[in-house]
């Protein structure tokens, strides 16, 4: 069996998603990768190859999704991986976050991915193969002050995949949310973050949190190079997991958060029990 895929990877010009990219294409595998700004990806890239496609997608617009799927298929033949990992991160309160600043952290962050997953499905179940990875994030199992609508997506992506791998099973399709702690990438750099343009003034907590969050700037504990190396792994598993987390602090903060969620579930279980129908 050729072992050489290809991998359609969303926001692919920085961070995690160009450290795959460049990864893939030096081990010969084909690449269509998306981006808002394709010259900026060909730059990031360093390469033009009969294996790498990059493509102008906005995320958002199905259409122009669409368009970048059929070209995909078009050209490699087939599309073997799919690497939903398009995002930013936005920080603040609900109260200080505006609607419109809500609403398009989950145009990006979820529906675009949600996008994705729609218009490739045809293709997978067709050829009765493939694997969707989705990248969430830590937060998207456990959050911080000051980052809801960040989690808020990002729990919303877990939510999705776990019903998405159930659903498509049975065509032969694998799905992977895949949750990463931090990575020493460009995401808390001003064009990956996005902070409230309305701070309030009251919300001390978000904001010396948001403080902790940008000094950790370049001194990520996570190496984006070797989250590569993982995913190429991942896909080659026979039984790949549903769920994977990537670095020690998400694997700490995981842990953490199972043991909350044990001692509190099991803390109320009387007043959990009492609410079922009562045998007469």
């Amino acid at each position: 069996m050729d072992t050489q895929k290809v991998w359609f990877i969303t926001g692919a010009s920085k961070g995690l998603g160009l450290s795959l990219a460049k990864t893939l294409l030096a081990a010969g595998h084909s690449v269509a990768a998306t981006s808002r700004q394709p010259d900026d990806l060909i730059k990031a890239v360093g390469q033009e190859s009969a294996h790498f496609l990059p493509l102008q997608v906005d995320l958002a617009d199905e259409q122009s999704v669409t368009r970048a799927i059929e070209q995909t298929h078009a050209l490699f033949g087939r599309i073997d991986v799919v690497i939903n990992n398009a995002g930013y991160g936005i920080g603040g309160s609900i109260e200080e976050l505006t609607d419109a600043e809500t609403r398009v952290s989950f145009d990006v962050n979820v529906f675009g991915a949600l996008n994705v997953i729609r218009n490739v499905l045809p293709y997978l179940r067709a050829q009765q193969s493939g694997h969707i990875i989705n990248i969430s994030s830590i937060a998207g199992f456990t959050a911080n002050t000051g980052w809801a609508i960040y989690a808020a997506a990002k729990f919303a992506i877990v939510g999705f995949s776990e019903v998405l791998a159930q659903d498509v099973k049975q065509f032969g399709i694998r799905v992977t949310v895949v949750a990463p702690g931090a990575f020493r990438t460009r995401f808390l750099s001003s064009d990956s973050l996005a902070l409230a343009q309305h701070p309030i003034d009251a919300y001390t907590d978000v904001r010396a949190s948001h403080a902790q969050y940008l000094q950790m700037n370049g001194q990520q504990s996570g190496d984006p190079e070797k989250v590569a190396a993982a995913l190429m792994q991942l896909v080659n598993e026979s039984t790949p997991p549903i769920y994977l987390l990537l670095g020690s602090d998400a694997y700490r903060r995981a842990m953490q958060k199972v043991d909350v969620l044990s001692q509190t579930f099991s803390r109320w279980e009387t007043l959990t029990q009492s609410t079922d129908f009562t045998q007469a």
